[in-house]
């Protein structure tokens, strides 16, 4: 429905689902106030049962038996069972008491529990003097996103922040190492392997390579026999998804040292699976390389890895990418390699927009990233040697006598065949924000004007 159009005024709609709405946000203050009160309640009774204990100056053993005696009287009211309630107990101990400006984020909703749950996560270990600055920073960082997309960033900020270095954790947490089962329902159980990440980011990279060489393979088999005989006499294509495959191969790897079934080369010889190895791509400074600190490297995905690791992983290669780092975007802006990597690529679309060649509106999106130095006469893979342009225009650089040179902020100059020079201005969006003095920043329409200064950062 629809408000009636009154003079001057515009025609305000009426969602429908505006009740609706309005009673999932209702509830979800009421679950909010839940939540706070039962983690308030809980430490308190963690509170209690520890005072308890001590109130003849008791220690030890006395204060887990109290615990467990408040467990379980909690665990009859709440259903559930005593060793959950008492790891429960624990953690709001630790929320309450460890972390009150954290709990005060959350108990004026500037947060949500999952944003707690990772700060406390993330802060496990940290010494006590900096746990205050890490409370502030951390609740700046959850404030901006939820909570699964923070969780890196925390991990970052806690590190940042720990008095010893990763190296040495690790080499201490490496020696928990080990390997669970955890039985489950209908005949299945959990296999959890509990080893250094890059050994797991190996583990997983290997047995998702074979498993797609699997998948390869008899689809191949399976195409050959259709083809052979109309009547689908051939082998049926391999049905299973890539996680049932790297389970099998898991299962084959470890109780037979290679995999039983591979169709890589057929049942006349070897298959190849054995021959795949491990891919893993970290990131690590220069100067933790050479040994002058002992920060952390990165994994491609996320995790973190002790510089010891990413030093003894370095040694066994003899090719380097290198890449060079905007200390503010943390965008890379050049890297030795060719190819350039999937965040320049999306720096690279927002710039340019479409077709770098004057008077082409091809989209981006159909065009192809060029150096306009070639990369093989030693043109580098950086964010101001690469522009887009389409096959059509692509061609006429390569085969042609028109030519062309960046000048600086993105910046195309282009020359023809007789000697016309031509000037591509970075596309200005059609829609920008400006500067206004007089109050906060506005957008506006592009006026067309010269491009802003994208000099780069170094």
């Amino acid at each position: 429905m629809s408000a009636n159009r009154g003079c001057g005024s515009d025609e305000i709609e009426v969602s429908p689902h505006g009740p609706a709405i309005a009673a999932y946000g209702e509830a979800l203050a009421l679950v909010h106030d839940a939540d706070v009160a039962s983690v308030r309640a809980l430490a308190e009774l963690g509170r209690s049962a520890l005072r308890e204990a001590r109130r003849d100056g008791v220690r030890g053993m006395a204060s887990d038996m109290e615990l467990r005696s408040v467990a379980a009287e909690a665990a009859g009211l709440a259903r559930r069972t005593d060793r959950r309630l008492q790891a429960d107990i624990d953690h709001a101990l630790t929320v309450v008491d460890d972390y009150p400006t954290v709990f005060s984020a959350w108990e004026e909703r500037r947060i949500t529990r999952d944003h707690v749950d990772a700060v406390v996560t993330a802060g496990t270990g940290l010494p006590d003097e900096v746990r205050g600055e890490f409370e502030v920073a951390a609740i700046a960082v959850c404030e901006r996103d939820i909570a699964t997309r923070v969780k890196p960033a925390l991990r970052s900020l806690a590190e940042r922040l720990h008095e010893r270095t990763f190296t040495d954790r690790h080499r201490e947490a490496a020696a928990g190492r080990c390997v669970r089962v955890a039985h489950g329902a209908d005949g299945m159980s959990d296999v959890t392997a509990t080893v250094p990440t890059v050994i797991a980011v190996g583990m997983l990279d290997r047995l998702t390579q074979m498993g797609q060489s699997v998948k390869d393979a008899r689809t191949a088999d399976a195409a050959a026999g259709a083809g052979a005989d109309a009547a689908g006499a051939g082998e049926p294509a391999d049905t299973r998804t890539m996680d049932q495959l790297r389970a099998d191969i898991l299962g084959d790897l470890v109780l037979g040292g290679a995999p039983v079934v591979d169709p890589t080369y057929g049942t006349d010889r070897a298959g190849g699976l054995g021959a795949i190895r491990a891919r893993v791509q970290v990131a690590v400074t220069a100067e933790t390389l050479m040994g002058r600190d002992e920060n952390p490297a990165e994994v491609v995905g996320g995790a973190l890895i002790d510089a010891d690791t990413a030093r003894e992983l370095a040694g066994q290669v003899s090719e380097w990418d290198r890449l060079f780092i905007d200390p503010v975007t943390r965008t890379p802006v050049e890297i030795d390699m060719y190819r350039p990597t999937a965040s320049m690529k999306k720096l690279l679309m927002a710039r340019d927009q479409h077709c770098r060649f004057p008077g082409c509106r091809r989209a981006a999106i159909r065009c192809e990233l060029d150096h306009t130095i070639d990369y093989a006469l030693g043109g580098h893979t950086h964010i101001f040697n690469l522009a887009h342009l389409c096959q059509r225009h692509h061609s006429m650089k390569q085969f042609t006598k028109w030519k062309v040179r960046q000048v600086g902020g993105g910046v195309l100059e282009w020359t023809s065949p007789l000697g016309r020079v031509y000037r591509e201005d970075v596309p200005i969006p059609a829609v920008c924000f400006t500067i206004d003095t007089s109050g906060p920043p506005r957008s506006r329409v592009g006026t067309g004007g010269p491009p802003p200064d994208l000099a780069p950062p170094f």
